[in-house]
């Protein structure tokens, strides 16, 4: 008797702090497992890299840190942030409109195409495990080449349907942007695991300083002012040998 009553008591602790249903597969997803193809790209990091302005963990903290900042937080961060809000209102053809506006405002053709990269990844893989309509109708498209897919048009829409609260959506993204290119500047440099951590660590303020910024943002600051960002990217395909697509 007094173990049913243990028993019980357990299941109504479960009950009450089961408070978001999303919360393990956000985290799911932001697993380094989780097939998107991050670790394919670099969106310009391996050009600083070869060329010796990455080097160390100081001066990956320092190209993180503008790419929060300076690329970011103008861009993919304010497409989530609309992609969200298109979602939850249902409006597909905005959401169009808006993979368009990211789509142009990406100037390298490299960082344009690691974008519909990682966004059809992720597409196809979460597509199963979300039966809502406007997801499913956004799969379809991609099906009917339609759509081009990019990553944070998709993030943004998924979130949504999944009832992440706007700020976690934008906090993860971030976080599993920086994350991503942390881990493979590890790799290129090359550092160890504990400098990577480290790093990923330091950069956590600055991360939740980005979030609070874009909460305050929308389209009409959507501006790609990473000129340097760019040009990295464009000098990437011409690299004399590469590890990473982007």
């Amino acid at each position: 008797m007094n173990n049913q009553r243990e028993g019980s008591k357990n299941h109504s602790n479960t009950e009450v702090t089961n408070t978001n249903p999303w919360l393990l597969h956000l985290i799911q997803i932001h697993d380094t497992a989780f097939p998107t193809g991050s670790f394919a790209h670099s969106f310009g990091m391996e050009t600083y890299i070869q060329e010796g302005d990455i080097s160390n963990a100081d001066s990956l903290k320092e190209f993180c840190n503008m790419y929060l900042r300076q690329n970011l937080a103008s861009t993919d961060a304010i497409i989530v942030k609309e992609a969200y809000r298109l979602a939850k209102e249902n409006d597909l053809q905005g959401l169009i409109r808006l993979e368009n506006i990211c789509h142009a405002i990406k100037l390298s053709p490299e960082t344009r195409k690691g974008s519909m990269m990682m966004g059809r990844q992720f597409l196809q893989t979460v597509q199963p495990l979300n039966d809502s309509e406007l997801f499913t109708r956004w799969y379809e498209k991609l099906k009917n080449k339609e759509i081009k897919s990019h990553y944070p048009v998709v993030y943004g829409i998924y979130t949504a349907m999944l009832g992440v609260d706007l700020r976690t959506s934008l906090e993860t993204f971030l976080y599993s942007s920086i994350t991503s290119i942390v881990q493979n500047g590890v790799r290129a440099i090359p550092l160890g695991q504990n400098s990577g951590v480290q790093t990923i660590f330091s950069l956590l303020p600055i991360i939740q300083e980005t979030t609070n910024r874009v909460m305050t943002l929308d389209l009409e600051h959507l501006d790609n002012n990473s000129i340097g960002l760019e040009i990295a990217s464009m000098q990437h395909e011409f690299l004399h040998s590469r590890l990473f697509i982007s």
